[in-house]
């Protein structure tokens, strides 16, 4: 049969028939059709069936099978085949399992059967959901134009159809879309929550969420003092909740077909949710390998930045940004760095119409192009931009910092390190303060802000790789210390950071001049320590300093000495 006869064929079909043809197009699961006959598109699909061998054979007409642990060349798989073209079935979808296509195309043939061929690596879960929901979603209306999973150009075509701004929400109280059609009217609570990308309020506590999640249609909520009234639909694929549309009300006598549109539209709204979380799944997975190459592997970081499209002539800066969580494997603060993560994304795309960025554990990392005549004074400014909407996703202070600047692909690394040691060193300034008498703030700098300290931690990693750290005078002064109760290691220290003046250091240590020129002298008589050599001075000044930088980045290393 030639191209004019199948369609002919095709057209033949009702508008409210769903083909097997359309079911695939919405599943978008890069499934091979093993055997594409005309008949095999056109063929008719009412639901979809989850086979196993050991259950009774049930009625398969019209529906398609999803053959789990089958494997061609098996006596179940050729049952199952037979039984299925007996029982006019829609298609089979199995996973090859290492037969070639060709072998599969002869059994389908043989069998004048629908066989589809998912990928190896294929989730059945999603498969089941996807053509579950692509059954549904094929027999609803369509959204002409909207490419599956954009939820943006969704969210406007439901805003269009609707006459109401709409937002697309996940059962996180994360933003995936909303609509941007001109003349449609908000509220405040719009601004803020798209902004932030993020429900003021985490959907399972709130009243409005929970009455939309157990209602079976779209639902009018009534304005309330943080907004106007609202109408709602829960998204559900395959018995799975996705999330909600929220569209903004339209107003008086519109109500109603706003509320049997989006009932309409609830099964592709599905489809477009489900597409957009494995493209998102997808994208944030496939950013985060590339970014992390870049920063990590200079072998292969070209290919990354050209995958990438980066632009490296004017150089590039690695952002590194966390939330100080004190919990940070718990599901709040998961959520949280998620938030940021799209916070960070939204900033980006805006400030340099481009985001590179990506979460690798429970740090975003970005990549800032440097840009005008002062690009780290930009950069500045863009990081202290996202750290005051850090409040919108999170009680904990937001802190980033931001790398050297990269004049060549090669150099990512070292700025990576460079924007990590700032960090866990901003971490360390705030895990210093008193929770119950400092209000801790987001922390935000450049890299060249600490640089000292910085390098002096990197000395004092020097000298403890080395050796260098071992028993030494003031090793012995704060054994002694400990032994005796005494201070020599604080009068030590006032000492030295007071250029040996008693005056400074009476007031430091808020004793007399006496006792301080008494304790000098034991330091001298105990441990026979020359204060008047500018050589040991500078030695146990050095020990001192990257010994108190030290625990300032791990605290728990004090408490526990």
């Amino acid at each position: 049969m030639d191209s004019q006869e199948r369609d002919r064929s095709v057209s033949e079909h009702s508008a409210g028939t769903v083909r097997l043809a359309d079911c695939i197009q919405f599943m978008q699961a890069d499934l091979v059709h093993a055997n594409p006959t005309p008949e095999n598109l056109a063929h008719e699909v009412t639901d979809v069936l989850m086979y196993d061998p050991l259950d009774e054979w049930t009625n398969a007409d019209n529906r398609i099978i999803l053959a789990v642990g089958f494997a061609y060349g098996s006596a179940d798989f050729d049952q199952l085949l037979h039984r299925a073209a007996n029982s006019n079935a829609a298609a089979v979808i199995v996973k090859a399992h290492g037969a070639h296509i060709e072998q599969l195309r002869d059994a389908a043939v043989r069998h004048e059967l629908a066989v589809l061929v998912a990928p190896g690596n294929a989730d059945w879960t999603r498969l089941v959901a996807l053509a579950r929901a692509s059954v549904v979603g094929a027999a609803a209306d369509s959204v002409s134009g909207v490419r599956l999973g954009d939820l943006y150009a969704f969210a406007n075509a439901v805003a269009s159809m609707t006459d109401g701004a709409a937002s697309i929400v996940d059962p996180l109280g994360r933003i995936l879309g909303y609509s941007t059609l001109p003349g449609q009217p908000i509220d405040e609570l719009r601004r803020v929550t798209t902004l932030a990308l993020q429900e003021s309020g985490a959907p399972a506590f709130d009243a409005d969420f929970k009455a939309v999640y157990a209602a079976a249609e779209a639902l009018y909520i009534p304005s309330t003092k943080e907004g106007v009234a609202r109408l709602a639909l829960a998204v559900r694929a395959g018995g799975e909740l996705l999330g909600s549309i929220w569209i903004i009300e339209p107003g008086e006598g519109r109500q109603q077909a706003a509320l049997e549109t989006l009932n309409r539209m609830a099964p592709l709204a599905g489809l477009h949710m489900l597409h957009a979380r494995s493209a998102s799944d997808f994208g944030e997975r496939r950013n985060g390998d590339l970014i992390r190459t870049l920063i990590d592997d200079p072998e292969h970081a070209s290919f990354a930045a050209a995958q990438l499209g980066l632009d490296i002539n004017q150089g590039l800066a690695v952002v590194a940004l966390t939330i100080a969580q004190p919990q940070s494997g718990s599901l709040d603060a998961v959520r949280e760095i998620h938030r940021l993560l799209h916070l960070v994304t939204t900033v980006c795309n805006v400030r340099f119409t481009t985001s590179h960025s990506a979460l690798i554990g429970s740090v975003v990392y970005a990549l800032f192009p440097c840009q005008g005549e002062e690009p780290r004074a930009t950069q500045r400014r863009i990081v202290h931009e996202i750290a005051a909407y850090g409040h919108s996703i999170s009680p904990h202070p937001l802190v980033a910092a931001v790398g050297s600047i990269a004049r060549r692909i090669q150099d990512l690394p070292e700025s990576r390190e460079s924007a990590s040691k700032t960090l866990q060193y901003l971490l360390g300034q705030l895990a210093q303060q008193v929770p119950d008498r400092d209000e801790k703030t987001s922390a935000v700098a450049l890299f060249e802000d600490h640089r000292i300290p910085l390098g002096l931690l990197q000395v004092g990693k020097f000298m403890h790789e080395r050796g260098l750290a071992g028993p030494d005078q003031l090793a012995a002064v704060q054994a002694y210390d400990a032994d005796n109760q005494t201070d020599y290691v604080e009068t030590l220290r006032a000492y030295l950071a007071s250029n040996g003046s008693i005056s400074s250091m009476a007031g430091t240590l808020n004793v007399h001049s006496n006792t301080v020129r008494y304790r000098v002298a034991q330091l001298a008589n105990i441990f026979g320590i020359d204060l008047a050599d500018s050589q040991k001075r500078l030695w146990l000044w050095l020990r001192l300093v990257t010994e108190d930088l030290g625990y300032q980045m791990n605290p728990q290393a004090r408490r526990g000495k």
